[in-house]
């Protein structure tokens, strides 16, 4: 058996394959309310064979929204639409993951097709709030630098926000700690100028995703396992900054959340630097993986231009990683596993409706949809 098709055990919950959705944005959302754009393309990444399918980032609260757009989880009226789609994706055999977000400084911005940099209050945008008042590029918001009380009350939100995703049904959570977000701006000292107990040494600009972890694991079920995505590095040096977030910050960090109880760390990098110069490349981020997997003694996940069966099953036979996670590749091919398992000479698990176009030898996927 390939190993891309071995179940992956996360405390009490069996991931069937270790193939995952990488949460992405769809900016298709009203007031934060899942649609039927959710339900279709979060449904067809499940049927089409993924072991896990993560919802996109997730705002906690309203002003943590990327764009007027995104999802949203910061009231209990969510619930509901959001469990139309875990009812779905479970039915289908796959597992449903949320990522919990807050974009901080990157927060009321344009989605990609309708422009670009900050939307102003009268077209649906708001005042943003960061680590300190530095803007993320000319074009981004103005933000206004959280109080010391403001940031002790983030753990709380994203906690709250766990809670309902798991009346939700959601069965893993993502924290969201990358990509130049809320939680990372905290992280890297290019965003994060406070003298507080939230700035300057390395322990205080953790702290607030460490005090992040304690809260979403302390409310979600100890069978159930939490996960955290970081960026590895700012990538810093390739825009000429002194000062960045590094790969050896996140083992060091990775180290600290294995020991409160999260359970996988799911290594990208950037988002912090508008003029990062990133090498970007086929498995560009899988040496991360490996580093915070070896090092930190955590299991990791590989994304980023990961795009074939194979490159997917090399990464993890070399001990790179635990999990895949596949982004643009299954918007271009929802279908991916499937046809990865043939590929690989494996069967795959395809759903009774679609049985009249399996390869010979594939087997009914058991559905509550049959």
């Amino acid at each position: 058996m390939p190993m891309l098709f071995e179940p992956l055990t996360l405390r009490d919950l069996t991931l069937p394959n270790r193939i995952a959705v990488s949460p992405m944005c769809e900016y298709s959302a009203v007031d934060g309310f899942a649609n039927d754009w959710h339900l279709v393309h979060l449904g067809t990444r499940a049927v089409g064979g993924a072991g896990l399918v993560i919802a996109e980032a997730t705002a906690v609260v309203p002003e943590g929204r990327i764009s007027p757009e995104d999802l949203g989880i910061w009231s209990d009226d969510h619930i509901a639409p959001l469990a139309r789609i875990t009812d779905f994706i479970k039915g289908q055999g796959a597992v449903a993951g949320i990522q919990l977000a807050h974009a901080g400084r990157k927060a009321s911005t344009h989605r990609p097709w309708s422009g670009s940099g900050a939307v102003a209050p009268a077209q649906g945008g708001w005042d943003v709030v960061a680590p300190s008042a530095l803007a993320f590029a000319d074009d981004y918001p103005m933000p206004r630098a959280l109080t010391t009380e403001e940031v002790a009350a983030i753990p709380q939100a994203f906690a709250d926000a766990a809670e309902r995703a798991l009346r939700a049904g959601f069965q893993l959570v993502e924290v969201h700690a990358a990509h130049g977000y809320l939680l990372h701006q905290f992280l890297s000292p290019i965003s994060n100028h406070r003298d507080d107990q939230y700035g300057g040494s390395f322990d205080n600009r953790v702290r607030l995703l460490e005090d992040t972890v304690k809260a979403v694991r302390a409310v979600w079920p100890a069978g159930l396992p939490v996960i955290v995505r970081l960026s590895a590095t700012d990538w810093a040096e390739t825009a000429g900054e002194a000062h960045g977030w590094t790969v050896d910050d996140t083992v060091a960090v990775s180290k600290r959340l294995k020991a409160l109880g999260v359970d996988l760390i799911d290594a990208s990098s950037g988002g912090m630097l508008v003029n990062a110069k990133i090498p970007v490349g086929p498995g560009y981020q899988v040496a991360f993986a490996e580093r915070v997997r070896r090092e930190a003694g955590i299991a990791s996940g590989a994304v980023g231009m990961i795009t074939d069966a194979e490159q997917a099953e090399a990464t993890l036979q070399a001990g790179h990683a635990d999990l895949i996670l596949l982004a643009r590749q299954l918007l271009r091919d929802p279908y991916w596993p499937l046809h990865a398992a043939e590929r690989l000479g494996v069967t795959g698990a395809w759903p009774a409706q679609y049985l009249r176009a399996a390869p010979k030898g594939s087997v009914e996927r058991k559905t509550a949809y049959s």
